[in-house]
């Protein structure tokens, strides 16, 4: 028992920086500590919310009554013992009585290794050792927490579990690395938590979310969830195993672009959560012929109108749809149906929310401090400062957080083009780099580590960048100088074509060049072909809407262009909506427009999407070398007055596809084109069938190929052209 003429020697100070969530290191004061002489153990506790405190052990029994030494509920009491020992507390408030471990008792959790690689920026799997993970210390059930905030005053962690109370756990600081730490006994998965901060000036900052919180409340709402690691029996190990090659150069790769919350609602225009996308939208996507499906960011956002592009719980699936293990089982259902799975990725800014990363610990912790580098004035955010070892480990690990946990298949980098360059949007309003140039050499070192690291680990998960300008060697290896990337969108190819197919067929032969200009530089990277979300809002119109003449013509200019695409050099993607020749411009708040299908103009137009995707699929020609130079040849390219354009795609082994392309609403009999050699030749694609809503204009499904040279070539052909027409050949 106590010797209860033994009293708290405890400071007044130190009392009043406890009882008032002041004091920086709580660990040093409260739970169980011996005497200088070691022939004492203090024990103190801070419990506003009890009357009265006991000492217990592990068994129950009591060991003594502690003593209230502060009115703001203190307590204390001095053991007359050497040997500390496990010990619980007994609490009481009016007739209600409990017992609870101290979370004061146990011991830091973090080890030397994991802060030797925080320090050094190189803890590529963070995520196992910050945020809120559920777990078992000496036995307890209860939640550790970690977080970084090396600038504040005080961390602590509130929640319902404590009534938000600031005062009640705050955290330990691990001073040589910055990262706040806590074991909480007695709670679990699934109660809502923030950081509540005192900043480095001394003031009490607004709540923040948990900068790795693995799940969140549902928005508006705005706090984070424990939830742990997701837990899920993963079936998708044959997947995994062939990933590499699904996602090669050499490969098909033909992509549907998708925003979850739009693509398809449900009653009462609520969203359809992961499990029923995941019986409806990857079936769907299969049933066409796609080869992967892309998502809108889906890490957790405060506002559903920036569609995922300012994130700020970049660890956690976003909760709008279901859970993390939802997720999970979205992301295996794809694989077992053979289809991949590419996230969109933002690592160039984030929202300045005031729960969110913005002057996390009362400084620029995550963001730069001078606004002409931390403040992007297009998007109103905040810029990441790549140059903190400890921000840069934050996204790289983020990123391979989503292919280790959640076995997505690539991810898809937004807005690259601003992180490459100081003076991005900015006009004479920016900072030069250490050299004096406009480059971000942080990002740039950023980008190449993320990349390699990705390739080292990623099982051939795919990198994509959407970058717009002319910056070199985006998609070369890294030990080429190149940034690393497996593929680059390609923004000019999408800029011209459109422009091109903007323009009155009357008018095209003046734009000739805006369909042959792409090949100038077509292998100068490894691309894919993007028409995304990004044409068809704000004010830009549906795709069918940019087409011009007729109902009948918009239609023939949409199909005729999407085989100019399939068969284009260049890998392959289409936004959700596009494949049906939605009218209207897309609109997140609400569900496709499905109905149209009834129509058969627009159920032409998805059938012609399946056809396309299985014709690129099973044809080598019209993949196998969209990154390889020779894999192209343009048969004839001088036609502006006719505005046709011929070319030939070959496969690895030389065997040829022709294809020829009518953009004027003009049916050209005998049109006479150069083959690579004679016979039969099967008419494989024509979009003016019947069966896509076309005049049903064509060569009767195969052709004859006769030795009557022409187009500089041995062999040709005598065609007839349909109008605003694509005509695909292959041999017989």
């Amino acid at each position: 028992m106590s010797d209860t003429r033994l009293r708290d020697d405890l400071m007044p100070a130190a009392a009043e920086a406890i009882v008032t969530g002041r004091h920086s290191d709580p660990f040093s004061i409260l739970g169980m500590h011996p005497s200088e002489d070691g022939s004492r153990l203090y024990v103190r506790t801070f419990a506003p919310h009890a009357e009265a405190v006991s000492l217990v052990d592990t068994k129950g029994k009591t060991v003594a009554a502690m003593d209230k030494t502060h009115p703001d509920g203190l307590f204390a009491v001095v053991l007359d013992k050497a040997k500390p020992f496990e010990y619980r507390l007994k609490l009481r408030s009016g007739a209600h009585e409990w017992t609870a471990d101290d979370p004061y008792r146990f011991d830091a959790v973090l080890g030397e290794l994991d802060v030797y690689l925080m320090a050094e920026g190189r803890h590529q799997k963070l995520y196992e050792r910050l945020g809120s993970h559920p777990t078992t210390m000496n036995g307890v059930e209860g939640v550790y927490f970690g977080v970084w905030a090396p600038n504040a005053k005080r961390v602590s962690v509130v929640g319902d579990f404590n009534g938000w109370d600031g005062r009640r756990h705050v955290m330990r600081l691990r001073a040589e690395v910055g990262v706040w730490e806590i074991f909480i006994p007695g709670i679990s998965r699934g109660l809502y938590y923030k950081y509540e901060i005192i900043g480095a000036h001394g003031n009490v900052l607004p709540l923040k979310m948990d900068p790795l919180a693995f799940a969140t409340e549902v928005p508006p709402d705005t706090s984070s969830v424990v939830h742990g690691l997701v837990e899920h029996d993963w079936t998708d190990g044959a997947w995994i195993s062939t990933r590499a090659g699904a996602n090669d150069r050499s490969a098909p790769i033909s992509i549907y672009e998708v925003h979850l919350g739009s693509w398809r609602r449900g009653d009462g225009n609520t969203y359809l959560g992961y499990d029923a996308l995941a019986d409806e939208l990857i079936p769907y996507v299969k049933s066409l012929g796609f080869t992967h499906v892309e998502l809108l960011p889906i890490s957790e956002h405060p506002f559903s109108g920036s569609w995922g592009y300012q994130p700020i719980g970049l660890y956690a699936p976003t909760s709008r749809f279901g859970t993390p293990e939802g997720f999970a089982r979205f992301v295996d259902r794809a694989h077992r149906e053979g289809i991949g799975v590419i996230i969109d990725w933002v690592p160039a800014h984030f929202p300045t929310d005031q729960h969110g990363l913005g002057q996390f610990d009362g400084t620029a912790l995550y963001e730069h401090s001078d606004p002409r580098e931390g403040f992007h004035k297009d998007w109103n955010t905040l810029i990441y400062n790549l140059g903190r070892n400890e921000v840069a480990n934050f996204l790289e690990a983020n990123g391979l957080f989503w292919i280790d946990r959640y076995h997505v298949d690539g991810l898809r980098v937004d807005a690259v083009a601003s992180m490459l360059y100081r003076d991005y949007s900015r006009g004479d309003d920016w900072v030069p780099n250490r050299y004096g140039g406009r480059e971000n050499l942080e990002s740039i070192d950023f980008l190449r580590s993320l990349n390699e690291r990705v390739a080292e680990v990623g099982e051939g998960a795919m990198m994509a960048a959407e970058e717009s300008t002319a910056f070199p060697q985006v998609s070369r290896p890294v030990k080429d100088g190149g940034l690393g990337f497996n593929f680059k969108w390609n923004m000019g190819w999408m800029h011209d074509t459109l422009h091109y197919m903007q323009e009155e067929p009357i008018h095209r032969r003046w734009h000739h060049d805006a369909i042959t200009f792409g090949l100038h530089y077509a292998y100068s990277e490894d691309f894919i072909l993007p028409l995304s979300h990004d044409e068809v809002v704000h004010g830009k119109g549906s795709m069918l809407g940019k087409m011009p003449g007729d109902r009948w013509q918009k239609f023939a200019n949409l199909r005729a262009y999407y085989a100019f695409m399939w068969s284009h050099p260049g890998k392959k993607l289409l936004f959700m909506g596009g494949e049906f020749a939605q009218e209207r411009e897309w609109n997140h708040d609400q569900s496709l427009d499905w109905h149209l299908l009834v129509d058969p103009l627009h159920k032409g137009v998805q059938d012609l999407i399946r056809d396309l995707n299985t014709l690129y699929k099973t044809t080598s020609a019209l993949h196998e070398r969209d990154c390889d130079p020779d894999g192209f040849e343009w048969i004839d390219a001088s036609d502006n007055m006719s505005s046709v354009y011929c070319y030939v795609r070959y496969a690895a082994d030389r065997s040829p596809v022709v294809v020829v392309l009518n953009f004027t609403p003009v049916v050209r009999y005998n049109y006479r084109v150069g083959f690579p050699h004679g016979g039969k030749w099967r008419e494989a694609m024509n979009t003016d069938s019947s069966v896509y809503g076309g005049s049903n204009v064509g060569n009767a499904g195969a052709i004859d190929v006769q030795e009557h040279a022409f187009h500089g070539r041995q062999f040709s052909a005598e065609l007839t052209l349909p109008p605003l027409g694509a005509l695909i050949f292959v041999p017989h």
